[in-house]
């Protein structure tokens, strides 16, 4: 795997716009998978947060999807977009056709389908 800096990681994701993605979540006890077509991405900051679990940057990676979580099954996204916590200590990768983000929460996988 290849470490990435966060541009390095935007440029290369900005490239899957149009395509089918699947994102895995493992935090702590809670794994999820999420498919869905990449219509956009776009990032925000919140400098103002109440407490530390509030996340300080926020990965928004938009589109239609479903989503499972343990044995159930697939479930519509409750919105248009999945949202990924990032921090200043976040450890971007790439291989291939998958990209890990290693966070002091848990680690997201996004692959192309």
């Amino acid at each position: 795997m290849t470490d990435l800096t966060i541009e390095e990681f935007n440029q290369l994701l900005q490239q899957w716009q149009g395509e089918n993605i699947r994102i895995q979540k493992h935090e702590l006890r809670d794994e999820d998978t999420v498919t869905m077509n990449l219509k956009e991405i776009s990032y925000e900051s919140n400098t103002r947060r109440l407490d530390e679990y509030t996340p300080m940057h926020l990965l928004f990676l938009h589109g239609q999807g479903q989503t499972q979580t343990g044995a159930q099954n697939a479930q519509p996204l409750p919105s248009p977009y999945y949202e990924i916590p990032l921090e200043d200590s976040t450890r971007y990768q790439h291989l291939n056709d998958r990209f890990t983000l290693n966070t002091e929460r848990g680690t997201y996988t996004i692959e192309k389908e």
